[in-house]
């Protein structure tokens, strides 16, 4: 850490009728300023069907920013002080802002003069990278009480007075770049003194390994996470997507980075994302929420207990059951319910199929998709699994194992059905005591023509019944149509 001059931040003075920082106690509160992507959302030239929903809703973003007890600014594009007056914020309190690289979104620095002009004299500390600190120098004029702190990944930094607020700023490698590697950080805010604690991680793609590691254990309070390009895989790696957007929030849980009550918020969102009802309903089997400009997060300051790594219990629901018709992406959408877990047991009923290589195809594609941490059995005896699951399961799918069992029982050749409905009674009571997250998929069957042979009726009377059953046990039932889900339940 280099390059610091003037003196550290002071006391907090009143910002008039607009809210200032206050004197922060044990808790406090993240206001997030902005929560769009550069060009915000939506996207004021685009008339795509993603810009034209978040209009219409009236959901605008601006570039992404967040105030911090009225006392800490992260990040400060062009856009943030308008922001901070749309919210009732006033930034007359700021006394640390902290940068994270020199994308014109995140680095407007005509702020700095704005505060000189406003004839503020309390200390301020500007914190960042070493390109951000040499643009900001220009704009900060001859005797202005303002200190600049050079930083880079593996650095650490007390902001702040012993008699007020301080800040332990530890600085974190992002998988982004302005110019090169090493000009984009991240943040981990923690109060001295108090419990509170949060990760701000825009923008980033993929967590880079020694991030990861640096925040093991940290239970955060909030986590702040990019999730730029929504359903695209196209683009450039420096922003995250709905694909790795929860995989990243996995290797989170499974370092200890979040726990129960840890709040995740999306931001630094764009029109690459569905239309902001269907985000919503995207990003909360994982637990998260997207940004809103002005939304207020409290940081309670509460001591979180050690308790065990896995993660927070998941907001979604305990049993969710994924109906659809051939090709219609139930499975999908049954593993993206579960992509921020790291430790699924993936129960495949399919059977190996080894004279068949279309279904060795289907099979190596669905492999191909998950994520390499999953735990994958091939297995028909699932009723045990489910009842002694210590882990998130996906179970898939009720239409193959419903056939194995017919298979095992000889039901299509007049065998004893009463042992296929038995086990459907065992499957149905493993589902029911479940004390795991659990997500099934199977096939709607029920909608077509009249099966012409009495083995295809017995199979549709049979998986619809089963279907039924399930159903009725579940917190959340849906049909996907054409690759969108209908909610049943």
């Amino acid at each position: 850490m280099s390059g610091s001059d003037g003196q550290p931040g002071g006391e907090v003075r009143d910002g008039g009728d607009v809210q200032d920082g206050g004197d922060v106690q044990d808790g406090g509160e993240v206001v997030l300023l902005g929560s769009g992507a550069a060009d915000g959302w939506p996207n004021p030239f685009c008339e795509c069907a993603s810009c034209v929903a978040a209009a219409g809703a009236g959901r605008i973003r601006g570039q992404t920013s967040a105030l911090v007890d009225g006392r800490l600014l992260l990040d400060c594009g062009p856009e943030a002080p308008r922001s901070a007056m749309r919210a009732g914020r006033s930034l007359a309190g700021v006394r640390h802002l902290l940068l994270t690289h020199s994308h014109p979104d995140h680095l407007g620095p005509a702020a700095l003069l704005f505060r000189h002009w406003a004839g503020r004299r309390e200390p301020l500390d500007v914190v960042g990278p070493a390109d951000v600190v040499a643009q900001c120098r220009q704009w900060v004029a001859a005797g202005d009480p303002v200190r600049f702190i050079e930083v880079a990944a593996g650095d650490e930094v007390v902001l702040g007075e012993p008699d007020g607020a301080r800040y332990r700023v530890r600085v974190l490698d992002a998988s982004h770049a302005v110019r090169g590697a090493g000009d984009a950080v991240l943040y981990d805010v923690a109060r001295v003194g108090a419990a509170s604690r949060i990760l701000w991680a825009t923008d980033t793609g993929p967590l880079p390994e020694p991030t990861v590691r640096a925040v093991a254990g940290a239970r955060f309070d909030a986590v702040f996470l990019d999730e730029t390009f929504g359903d695209r895989t196209d683009l450039d790696g420096g922003h995250l997507n709905l694909t790795t957007f929860p995989r990243a929030l996995a290797g989170l849980r499974r370092c200890g980075a979040l726990v129960e009550g840890t709040q995740v918020v999306a931001v630094h969102l764009s029109h690459h994302n569905p239309p902001p009802d269907e985000l919503d309903r995207r990003l909360r089997p994982w637990g998260a929420l997207a940004g809103e400009d002005g939304m207020v997060v409290p940081v309670p300051g509460v001591e979180r207990g050690p308790g065990a790594a896995g993660g927070p219990e998941r907001a979604g629901p305990r049993r969710t059951l994924v109906l659809g018709g051939a090709r219609s992406g139930k499975s999908t959408l049954a593993e993206e319910a579960l992509a921020d877990r790291a430790d699924v047991t993936y129960l495949a009923t399919g059977g190996h199929g080894r004279d068949d290589a279309e279904w060795l195809a289907r099979v190596a594609a669905h492999r191909e998709r998950r994520p390499e941490t999953w735990r994958t059995v091939e297995t028909t005896d699932v009723a045990e699994l489910l009842r002694t699951a210590t882990g998130p399961v996906l179970l898939d799918c009720l239409g193959t194992w419903l056939t194995a069992r017919l298979d095992l029982h000889s039901a299509w050749d007049g065998g004893p059905l009463e042992r296929v409905e038995a086990d459907m009674d065992e499957l149905v009571a493993a589902w029911s005591a479940c004390p795991a997250p659990v997500v099934a998929v199977s096939n709607e069957v029920g909608s077509g023509v009249v099966p012409a042979t009495a083995s295809g009726r017995l199979f549709r009377d049979l998986l619809g019944r089963l279907n039924a059953r399930i159903a009725a046990a579940s917190d959340e039932v849906l049909l996907v149509v054409a690759g969108l889900p209908v909610r049943l339940r």
